[in-house]
């Protein structure tokens, strides 16, 4: 376990350094933020420092450190350095910018903001791909919980329509339109918090678990080798799998929520950069477990792999029990299907809130809300159902959810470089790892056989995908640094303002 907890280590202290790093590149200021200049009472309300921290936990996590973080321990703990690393230089930075930048743009959605720093066609792109992604959250996180209520039930003998997926599917889409139409304190603003608490609890008693009940955490130094039963390559599959363990574009359409309800900018360090940190370490917990519970043969995480294929509900039903006994039982219920549920009526909430600054719609009138809230739970019902009859694979919609996660990531720092290169600032803490995610959605894209990898010549090939995902970051890192000669002539590779 002395790897694991040096990388929880690290994960906080690099909160503490390299976070405030990023705050100091910032530069945040007393000036009059949205809550309180434009506070419609509706998605502008100043809410409390700790709530903001709790909710915006809650947003941005779900099941999205759990599961992803699960399927990432396939690989074996080399996992534990991409969710350290990756939080701390890419996910951290990533999500304090993507609110940060919303804050100081009127609390705008992310293809607004977006679009502000990266062009007009840039924009439209956007918004059409932030809703596509909110929906496919959405039905992710709704789909989910309603697998693990009916897993939970079956094991309590219950049978009767309230043992089906689709019964409890059609109740939390129910609640998904209520929490997606009111205001934001009446529900979010009042219940989170105590679903965040149950989030941290239940990953410490994850983690006090496993030695209480014998079961030893491999080390990475014996470990150092990819350790998935079906060797799939580390680079770039495993970067897009752990996904909001890491780094996640989702958290980007969340953090424009948040960003209406800061009293002051000097908030956004421990509420943006600290939820990205925080859900780090659930994820370093739950990857953790992955790589402890289950039986490795012959080098390899078979007993993990077939865990997991009995389903991601099951499989997270395992490990609680496996950890902590009938309490498990309990937390699982509160952390696992609670959790998600308030992300994805949040991705809803978010998707309305894309579609009515593209629009122009105000949404103070209950009439307009409704016009965009209708449409959309109808898409994410249609996804949904699809998946619960067979018409549509729960384990596809999250490849494809995954991939454009890790590419709306990438855009959202390079928007933050631009930012920085017009504010005279550095821009690398940026473009270094934008540079990287791109790097990592274009290699993946180019042999992953829900993308490029369709066609048999590209399915897994790596002689031409690694290449090519190198000559893209470098491409756009060029592009970048042109357009940044624009606005600064003295902009080169070796020079950046502090």
């Amino acid at each position: 376990m002395i790897s694991f907890l040096f990388c929880l280590c690290l994960l906080i202290a690099g909160y503490f350094t390299y976070g405030k790093l990023v705050d100091n590149t910032f530069g945040p200021d007393d000036r009059e933020t949205p809550a309180v200049a434009i506070n419609d009472g509706v998605d502008y309300v100043v809410l409390p420092q700790w709530k903001l921290f709790l909710v915006q936990l809650l947003n941005i996590a779900g099941l999205g450190p759990i599961f992803g973080a699960l399927q990432g321990a396939l690989w074996g703990p080399i996992v534990f350095l991409w969710i350290t690393f990756g939080t701390i230089f890419a996910g951290g930075v990533h999500d304090y910018f993507s609110g940060m930048l919303s804050e100081r743009n009127n609390g705008d959605s992310i293809a607004e903001v977006t679009g502000k720093y990266l062009g007009n066609t840039m924009k439209t792109i956007m918004r059409g791909f932030s809703v596509v992604l909110l929906v496919m959250v959405g039905t992710v996180f709704a789909v989910g919980p309603a697998g693990l209520i009916v897993q939970l039930l079956s094991n309590k003998g219950v049978t009767g329509a309230f043992a089906t997926t689709a019964v409890w599917l059609a109740i939390i889409l129910t609640y998904y339109f209520i929490a997606t139409f009111i205001s934001i304190d009446k529900i979010i603003g009042k219940i989170y918090p105590v679903f965040g608490i149950c989030l941290i609890v239940m990953a410490i008693g994850v983690i006090i678990g496993l030695p209480l009940n014998g079961f030893h955490t491999p080390e990475l130094w014996d470990h150092f080798y990819n350790m998935h039963p079906k060797t799939t390559p580390v680079w770039s599959f495993m970067f897009i799998t752990v996904a909001c363990g890491a780094i996640s574009g989702f958290h980007s359409t969340q953090s424009p929520i948040m960003a209406r309800c800061l009293k002051s900018e000097k908030q956004g360090h421990f509420v943006f950069y600290g939820a990205m940190v925080a859900e780090g370490c659930i994820a370093l917990v739950w990857a953790a477990a992955g790589c402890s519970l289950y039986a490795v043969d012959g080098g390899l995480n078979t007993g993990l792999s077939e865990a997991l294929a009995a389903g991601q509900s099951a499989a997270i039903y395992d490990v609680c029990v496996k950890t902590m006994g009938n309490v498990g039982v309990i937390l699982a219920m509160l952390g696992v299907i609670a959790c998600p549920i308030t992300s994805g009526d949040t991705a809803f909430r978010s998707a309305r809130l894309t579609l009515s600054d593209w629009l122009k719609i105000d949404q103070k009138s209950y009439a307009n809300r409704l016009k965009l809230c209708v449409p959309l739970l109808g898409c994410g019902a249609f996804l949904g159902f699809g998946n619960s009859f067979g018409l549509f694979s729960y384990a596809v919609i999250w490849r494809y959810f995954s991939w454009t996660n890790q590419t709306l990531a990438m855009l959202v720092l390079w928007s933050g470089a631009m930012y920085l290169v017009k504010e005279k600032r550095n821009y690398w803490v940026c473009a270094v790892p934008a540079t990287f995610m791109s790097a990592v959605s274009a290699t993946y894209f180019s042999m992953a056989p829900e993308c490029l990898g369709l066609i048999p010549v590209f399915t897994n090939n790596r002689t031409f995908a690694y290449p090519f995902g190198i000559l893209v970051a470098v491409c756009f890192l060029g592009l970048f640094l042109n357009a940044a000669k624009k606005y600064d002539p003295k902009v080169n590779v070796h020079s950046a303002h502090a």
